[in-house]
């Protein structure tokens, strides 16, 4: 048997070569430092086996098991997922792919023997499941979509639960435009398990098209719950909501994507600016205001609450946040200006000259201060 092992860690390669030697198979071995070297070696030699990393650098190993699926020649050699992360996104975006098995790190001899066993065996004497899976696959490539939902409904027969037949089945039925059955396949899949993240990709997508954005937004609220891959998506669709009059759910959406980013400010600024130009602005000022709560140093949010502030017509919380600002950020321009034209709008002229100059000592062609000077 040959195995391509893909890890970006000599450490770990090693450690699987020598885990794989004590195995006393008759093996020939093979390693890649990244999935795009390991997939350039499974083209010019091909593979009984391959054990990739998930976490590696130029290509990781979701994607190179991605290009390996699209492969015709490459597409049925069995896969081993290994990773050292337990999180369940990952856990979820793994138990999505195409794999054969994954195995968590710490890798153990006895779990990966019992793991290669186990998923040789699949391969060598395979169900009735795969078997009418991939005639299905067949019938599809040829165009033959009738003979596909027949070879898929066999399956079913075998594994009527199984979330993947459902979803299949649901695709092939899109196939002959038959949409209404295809989601009801697809509503099926996503009932018998609530991790099928796909199956309600595809619903959240279709209603999308439809223009039922209430069942689009509540199945990306679905998704956003089980992972973080569709962040950027689910702003859009929130926009979106929030562009139909759809406030609560729009805003649901924002809160659950912030809630699940890792980078939580990035994800606020993003939503502040979406609801900015979306006329919501009680939701971005609540979002400022707990920033600056968790962050009272932060004065890029604080100046952007003032903005807020004063977007909303209660100039007197935006001087109050443009003088904080004022105060602690030697030189902000910005801020100075939003404080003369408060000043200069409530007839404190002196008040507001005083800041202009000071703006015009430090940038002496600022156009828009010498404007309001003259105006004065």
């Amino acid at each position: 048997m040959s195995i391509l092992v893909v890890d970006d860690m000599k450490s770990m390669r090693l450690t699987i070569r020598k885990m794989l030697q004590n195995l006393n198979r008759r093996m020939t071995l093979r390693f890649a430092e990244n999935g795009k070297d390991g997939l350039a070696l499974l083209k010019s030699t091909p593979c009984d086996l391959a054990i990739i990393d998930w976490n590696m650098p130029v290509m990781n190993g979701i994607q190179m098991l991605e290009e390996i699926r699209k492969d015709k020649a490459l597409r049925d050699m069995p896969v081993i997922m290994v990773t050292a992360e337990a999180e369940r996104d990952i856990v979820n975006e793994v138990a999505e792919t195409e794999i054969d098995g994954y195995l968590l790190k710490p890798l153990t001899l006895q779990s990966l023997d019992s793991k290669i066993k186990t998923v040789v065996n699949r391969v060598n004497h395979p169900d009735p499941v795969t078997l009418h899976r991939k005639k299905a696959r067949d019938f599809e490539e040829q165009g033959d979509y009738t003979s596909a939902i027949n070879e898929i409904k066999s399956a079913l027969h075998h594994k009527p639960s199984a979330s993947r037949l459902l979803r299949k089945l649901g695709l092939l039925h899109f196939r002959i435009q038959k949409n209404n059955i295809a989601v009801k396949c697809l509503e099926k899949a996503v009932e018998v398990n609530n991790q099928d993240i796909i199956s309600r990709v595809y619903l959240g997508d279709f209603f999308l098209k439809s223009n039922e954005l209430d069942k689009a937004g509540r199945y990306y609220l679905e998704i956003l719950s089980l992972s973080t891959k569709y962040n950027d998506r689910a702003y859009d669709i929130g926009e979106r909501l929030l562009m139909e009059k759809k406030r609560s759910l729009a805003l649901d959406i924002f809160s659950k994507v912030i809630v699940r980013s890792q980078k939580q400010n990035a994800a606020k600024d993003r939503v502040i600016k979406i609801c900015m130009e979306n006329n919501e602005l009680e939701y971005p000022k609540s979002l400022l205001e707990q920033s600056i709560r968790e962050n009272p140093s932060n004065y890029d949010m604080v100046y952007k609450s003032g903005l807020m502030h004063l977007e909303s017509g209660d100039w007197e919380k935006a001087l109050k946040r443009f003088n904080t600002v004022d105060r602690h950020v030697r030189g902000h321009v910005e801020a100075k200006l939003q404080i003369a034209k408060i000043y200069y709008k409530n007839r404190k002229i002196l008040k507001a000259d005083d800041y202009l100059n000071q703006i015009l000592r430090i940038q002496p062609d600022h156009e828009e201060a010498i404007l309001m000077r003259r105006e004065i």
